[in-house]
């Protein structure tokens, strides 16, 4: 499938070799599942088991420092109330089975969890729920992590609010300089797109 006559199409090179070097991951990936026990129960539900993965590769040390997952859709303009409690039951208890697992091996103090939303909320009901808003949510998890509140608690009077929207306080931008640089050792400027003050909710 990816093979054929090398160098005669530098296109066709590039995905010939994207295509093999995926191939090869995948067959490194699939021996982490052998390697992995654990006494915790992840629920049966997409982000558990995404969060089980995770787990299993992070123990079988491939080398591998960035997880993504995702869990939703929590893009509903009505009936907020019951299915977003479902939605934050399912977030919470994979994440709790996700720190006990790490707990149980030994490793919450090798890894932290970024949780944040991709949208915020209106603050005022639209007759049925709430529709887009600004001032998204975001949550840091991990041993490492120096718990509490970082920002103000958003205020819902008329007067602080933009445009019928919490007004945010905290620029996601510095979040991401604090774990780019403060976790993950590397330059944030370039990835952020310039300079942001950066919040200390990590220990080391």
């Amino acid at each position: 499938m990816y093979g054929g006559d090398k160098g005669k199409d530098a296109v066709m090179d590039f995905l010939g070799q994207t295509g093999s070097d995926a191939l090869k991951g995948a067959d490194i990936l699939r021996t982490a599942p052998a390697q992995y026990t654990s006494s915790v129960e992840y629920a049966a539900n997409p982000i558990a088991q995404s969060l089980r993965g995770a787990a299993q590769v992070m123990f079988a040390d491939l080398g591998t420092r960035i997880y993504f997952t995702q869990h939703g859709s929590f893009d509903t303009h009505s009936g907020e109330l019951a299915s977003h409690a479902k939605l934050w039951q399912e977030v919470s208890g994979a994440v709790s089975d996700f720190m006990d697992d790490l707990k149980e091996h030994g490793r919450e103090d090798d890894a932290i969890v970024f949780i944040y939303s991709e949208f915020g909320r209106r603050i005022k009901d639209n007759g049925s729920g709430t529709d887009h808003g600004s001032g998204g949510v975001a949550f840091v998890i991990g041993g490492q992590v120096d718990g509490g509140l970082y920002g103000q608690y958003p205020s819902l009077r008329a007067e602080d609010q933009l445009e019928g929207d919490l007004r945010f306080n905290n620029d996601f931008r510095s979040t991401y300089s604090t774990i780019l640089e403060q976790w993950l050792g590397l330059e944030p400027e370039p990835i952020v797109n310039g300079r942001f003050e950066q919040i200390d909710f990590l220990r080391r």
